[in-house]
């Protein structure tokens, strides 16, 4: 938005300057990270309402109404709650429901975090939207913390070659422009394919694709891989591939907001855990 400077924590993802929210405020959230952000924040009194996906914090949500599914949204219940703030993520929430939200919401809130250095910046945003400033900056300094430690840590690792999937059948992973791929670099691991035309592409385990992979990470979510999955994958794979094929926590690598703080601590012990001497 032309004349706001990029640091006014009051501007979402949008560029839109948001005021001050006024006594009263009625929030839902409709993406799981930031319904927890928003909780840990000190917020959780002003949700009114969430998805079913946002289970976090768990016993402290049930409480909360559930409007349906981060893209099947049920428009009409929302109405009926009479927000006066909706959340929502680029990637997360469909543009048309978005837009009929704002019909009627007077304050739509948009986020699109692509790197783990955008979350200083979503604390401060709803610090400042609600009143919490003092906990945003609480949280960003722990974020700094935890950031500086993996990188620290990463000084002494071996860089290594990673495919992350995301989805089976067909097999599906992340690109370099996401916040996943960003967020494993950190510890070192470069994700493959270099060069994509989706940020989510569809990818053969052939030979040529896994040449050179060091590792194959299947995450928890959106597809929820188990143990059961990893021989799958591992048959799967063309003959000569050695890459090690492991589990890895989703929620810990593609979450931001203020589980991200705990995702590079756990990004960390994970991947001392599987550093080679």
């Amino acid at each position: 938005m032309e004349g706001v400077p990029a640091t006014d924590p009051l501007v979402d993802a949008l560029g839109v300057r948001h005021d001050p929210a006024t006594p009263g405020a009625r929030i839902v959230s409709l993406v799981p990270s930031l319904t927890e952000l928003l909780w840990d924040l000190g917020l959780g009194h002003l949700l009114v309402a969430r998805t079913g996906f946002c289970v976090h914090p768990r016993d402290a949500l049930r409480g909360v109404p559930k409007v349906g599914g981060t893209k099947d949204v049920r428009i009409g219940k929302i109405r009926e709650l009479a927000p006066t703030h909706v959340v929502v993520n680029v990637d997360e929430n469909p543009k048309p429901v978005v837009d009929e939200l704002a019909r009627f919401v007077p304050h739509i809130i948009v986020t699109h975090p692509l790197r783990p250095e955008d979350n200083p910046h979503l604390y401060r945003l709803f610090g400042a939207i609600f009143g919490r400033a003092s906990e945003a900056e609480s949280l960003c300094r722990r974020f700094v913390a935890a950031r500086e430690a993996l990188s620290a840590a990463a000084t002494r690792w071996t860089t290594e070659s990673v495919l992350y999937l995301i989805w089976r059948a067909p097999w599906m992973t992340v690109s370099r422009d996401t916040y996943i791929s960003r967020t494993l670099a950190l510890a070192g691991w470069n994700t493959v394919p270099v060069m994509a035309d989706r940020r989510y592409p569809e990818i053969a385990l052939t030979a040529e694709a896994l040449e050179n992979v060091d590792r194959v990470l299947l995450a928890s979510e959106p597809y929820p891989f188990r143990e059961k999955h990893l021989q799958q994958v591992r048959n799967a794979l063309p003959p000569g591939c050695r890459a090690e094929v492991a589990l890895i926590d989703g929620e810990m690598t593609s979450w931001y907001g203020s589980r991200a703080i705990r995702g590079l601590g756990y990004l960390k012990e994970y991947r001392e855990a599987r550093q080679v001497a």
